[in-house]
């Protein structure tokens, strides 16, 4: 695997439970800030087999980001499960629930 793609795997590994981190955080943690676009490939490539806690991973606008109905309905009831308030419309306070990885890990 591909050094970002380690640092990506390990960031999320790393977004402790009741919080949330943005696809563009673990992006510019893992040493790529415009890369955002590819953590939403390997998490979606490498969540089951690497058992990552992908529903802590929201957008920059602090909302989930799936647009299929079940899905998000999924990820909100896990963001729920571990004490994340998440509106109805798929909101979380980022300035509450963010979880900030430290850059160049």
């Amino acid at each position: 695997m591909a050094p970002f793609s380690q640092a990506v795997v390990r960031l999320i590994r790393a977004i402790p439970v009741g919080a949330v981190s943005t696809y563009g955080d673990i992006a510019t943690a893992a040493g790529s800030p415009r890369a955002a676009r590819q953590v939403v490939r390997l998490l979606h490539a490498l969540s089951a087999k690497h058992q990552l806690p992908w529903h802590r991973v929201i957008n920059k606008s602090g909302q989930i980001a799936l647009t299929n109905a079940a899905a998000f309905e999924v990820q909100k009831q896990k963001l729920l499960a571990e004490g994340v308030e998440v509106t109805d419309a798929g909101r979380v306070d980022l300035g509450h629930y963010r979880w900030m990885p430290p850059v160049g890990e």
